[in-house]
């Protein structure tokens, strides 16, 4: 059991940070647009 919820665990903290790393790569495309436009 204890094994099984550390690997949720794992699984929730490689989703959360596959979504920031997204988010991160799409503000970078964002401002590197912003910026070509200016």
């Amino acid at each position: 059991m204890g094994g099984n919820n550390l690997h949720a665990n794992c699984l929730r903290v490689i989703r959360n940070a596959w979504h920031f790393y997204y988010a991160l790569v799409l503000a970078f495309k964002v401002v590197c647009r912003g910026f070509g436009i200016a």
